[in-house]
């Protein structure tokens, strides 16, 4: 049996095409690990985040606060950016602060709405 008839490939080739690649779903997971320290509720449930780009090792995520005053804004990107960043394939972060849309209560999750009555 010749080397091209085999269907196995050699273990060293099949690991280089699933290294390094991060989903967008992973990315909204590990910004989920990110608390408001006043509400105790993470900034995807609260609609803090507008997007996610996620462009081979950079992961770009663009993301506003509830307020321009927020005290904990500069926390909240800190600690966003180390989420993301510990994720197996992430070699670069963008936080990018950004004001438009201004963020509304009616950007949280229904339910977080509810639970904080709004």
């Amino acid at each position: 049996m010749s080397e091209e008839s085999n269907p196995i490939p050699a273990p060293t080739d099949a690991a280089p095409t699933t290294s390094g690649v991060v989903s967008e779903d992973q990315v909204k997971l590990a910004l989920r690990r990110v608390k408001d320290p006043d509400l105790q509720l993470n900034i995807m449930d609260l609609g803090l985040v507008y997007n996610i780009a996620v462009d081979g090792t950079t992961v770009r995520v663009d993301m506003t606060l509830t307020s321009p005053a927020c005290p904990s804004g500069p926390e909240l990107m800190t600690n966003a950016e180390k989420e993301v960043m510990a994720l197996p394939g992430v070699e670069k972060v963008e936080v990018n602060l950004v004001w438009m849309p201004f963020w509304t209560p009616e950007k949280m999750e229904p339910r977080v709405r509810a639970y904080l009555g709004f």
